[in-house]
């Protein structure tokens, strides 16, 4: 696994050299900016938490005295004050993420897998497949096209940091961070793809790769040509 810091140039999208002899691509996506910045940046559950802090608000406003011009003028203007720091945190967040999903750019090829991450500073991240000890992939409840994450556990010692990756990195794995492909459409198809290319990567091991639902007990791998789904409440297993 090694991260390059990239500049402008690429040799071609989402990859920092051209691929040797015999190496493909099998995939290239993005995030879906929508559900990045639900799913990541949390802007809906914000949004529910400024709400009810402005209807407590309101009713603190309601058991104050009544000032000149009366409640309802005082009531509305320091709702309009706080809904305007409310929707620029908002506004500024949803920046954020369409900023992220915009310059991320994921590749699954033959060999590895590619993730080209980052705002301000690029970093271009390559995983090897013989890398890769499992994955886990979560479908996002209730989400169009099959929007999900697939993260990625590593075998060895080498790491990234946690804020070098977020936020296209698992959720509160600090300590051993894993890379995470987030709100990717059609994840589960995804995710096939990445088990047939571990497979046919692993050249005289055993050809299985554990993929799971995050949060859910492992389950044994089975080869990624015989790997089958299951719907959960927010999740799908495969394995």
């Amino acid at each position: 696994m090694t991260p390059h810091h990239e500049h402008e140039f690429e040799a071609a999208p989402g990859l920092p050299a051209p691929l040797p002899a015999g190496e493909r691509i099998l995939w290239q996506g993005a995030p879906d900016w929508r559900a990045l910045a639900v799913h990541a940046f949390r802007v809906r559950q914000l949004s529910v938490y400024f709400g009810l802090m402005m209807a407590v608000q309101v009713l603190y406003l309601l058991g104050e005295p009544t000032p000149p011009g009366g409640t309802a003028a005082m009531i509305g203007r320091s709702l309009l004050a706080s809904g305007l720091l409310a929707g620029t945190a908002l506004g500024l967040l949803t920046l954020a993420a369409w900023l992220s999903a915009r310059t991320a750019l994921y590749t699954l090829t033959s060999r590895r897998v590619v993730m080209r991450i980052g705002i301000v500073l690029t970093i271009t991240l390559n995983v090897p497949l013989r890398q890769v000890r499992s994955a886990d992939l979560a479908l996002h409840k209730g989400a169009a096209q099959g929007c999900g994450d697939l993260s990625l556990a590593l075998a060895g010692k080498e790491r990234i940091g946690w804020l070098h990756l977020w936020p296209h990195a698992r959720p509160w794995h600090l300590a051993d961070p894993k890379p995470m492909l987030r709100c990717i459409p059609q994840a589960a198809a995804l995710g096939e793809r990445l088990a047939a290319a571990w497979q046919q990567a692993q050249a005289g091991a055993p050809a299985t790769l554990g993929l799971s639902g995050q949060g859910a007990a492992p389950a044994p791998a089975l080869p990624a040509s015989s790997a089958s789904a299951s719907r959960t409440d927010h999740e799908t297993a495969l394995a």
